[in-house]
């Protein structure tokens, strides 16, 4: 009796294929070795004075309650004056924009809303590992769409043959993690083309789109002829503001579909903690235009760092174009897998990076996973100082 009870007691069948993250378990091999984590992005920066203001403002105002489904009003206000003035978008505030728990809780919502088991999705690769197993956890198919190069621009051919009859919806994420890709408009516009044959929704998340260098410019998808009716665009504030733990993130879409992401967003959210909906809102109000400015220029000259860094320490990386990562070429590091690399040189520098594997899953990209690690650049100056120093000691 007691057996036959034992044997029911399992994990569900999603549990073997969705394991914790690298970045995760890199994160604790970090601290077990008290080391500097260039894994995880943490964006540990300061925050901006008129938003941490805002935060305690909110607290002891006593907006610490649950709110409406979609959001306090003075966010979903804010959201609607800051796409219309930074992406070109037009939302109406009161049915088509969701304030969310982060854009993870916005991209897992809206998946959730409109596939259905079996669904397939494309998604770039490299890709986010949290895209990845948010499509495997609702029962939707990842299908991985290798991008080309070191520039790892968009392979139309490659794109096109991932197409079948159960292609539902493609992801992009622009800039992106872990690549820091920035599509272009050309590129845009092909995804664009075949979004519109084809019939799919669009998931954008653009949650980097203040991380941009060497004359990049950030296009929101949603923007282009045709998409807007089929595109949900994600963003957040983990970022920008470096309020990673707050967890505030929003999307956009056209009214037919944000009734049912709501949902379900409140279904496993309630919603975004309360007070720091409040101190977001002031933040979009309060920051000008030379803020996001002043946070690229910070951040380039951190991405400069680190990659001559990389390049001393005999690891060849790949220039981003946005976003605050860096993918290096890992193959003259000691290790079998991308894994053991990782921790060989964690071992030798005390500095965290994330296997490379945790972003390519195609055969096309099997031994390019194998052979990289991810670094990220969002610390404080001093920190990134020293871990710099430690990857330069590396290959001494």
């Amino acid at each position: 009796m007691s057996t036959a009870i034992a044997t029911r007691l399992q994990v569900s069948h999603l549990s073997p294929a969705v394991a914790q993250s690298d970045i995760r378990s890199m994160t604790v091999e970090c601290a077990n070795v008290n080391g500097i984590n260039l894994a995880q992005g943490v964006c540990d920066t300061p925050i901006p004075a008129p938003v941490l203001q805002a935060a305690h403002d909110a607290i002891s105002s006593g907006h610490n309650i649950y709110v409406r489904m979609d959001g306090v009003a003075p966010l979903r206000n804010a959201l609607a004056r800051k796409l219309a003035a930074q992406n070109g978008l037009t939302y109406s505030p009161d049915s088509e924009i969701l304030v969310t728990n982060g854009a993870t809780g916005a991209m897992d919502s809206a998946i959730k809303a409109l596939l259905n088991r079996g669904d397939e999705v494309l998604l770039f690769e490299p890709f986010y590992g949290y895209h990845l197993n948010a499509l495997k956890t609702s029962g939707a198919v990842p299908v991985p769409v290798p991008l080309a190069g070191d520039g790892f621009a968009l392979d139309t051919d490659a794109l096109q043959a991932a197409i079948t009859p159960r292609t539902r919806a493609i992801i992009v994420n622009t800039p992106s993690n872990p690549a820091g890709k920035v599509f272009t408009l050309r590129e845009l516009e092909a995804i664009a083309a075949l979004a519109i044959e084809h019939d799919w929704f669009v998931f954008t998340d653009e949650i980097y789109e203040h991380f941009l260098y060497d004359g990049t410019q950030h296009i929101s998808p949603a923007t282009l002829p045709g998409m807007r009716e089929r595109t949900i665009t994600i963003g957040g504030f983990s970022k920008v503001f470096s309020v990673t733990g707050w967890r505030v993130g929003y999307l956009a879409a056209d009214a037919r579909w944000t009734a049912s992401i709501s949902y379900f967003h409140d279904l496993t959210y309630i919603c975004a903690p309360s007070p720091f909906q409040y101190a977001c809102a002031t933040g979009l109000d309060a920051l000008p235009a030379s803020y996001y400015t002043d946070l690229a220029a910070e951040y380039l000259a951190k991405r400069n760092k680190l990659l001559v860094a990389l390049a001393t320490a005999g690891m060849r990386p790949s220039v981003p174009q946005g976003a605050y990562y860096i993918l290096a070429d890992s193959s003259g590091i000691e290790g079998d897998t991308a894994k053991a690399k990782a921790m060989h040189l964690l071992r030798q520098t005390g500095v965290a990076a994330v296997p490379g594997t945790s972003f390519f899953a195609s055969p096309t990209n099997a031994q390019r996973g194998l052979n990289t690690l991810r670094f990220c650049f969002a610390k404080q100056p001093d920190e990134l100082d020293q871990a710099c120093e430690r990857l330069m000691r590396f290959n001494s």
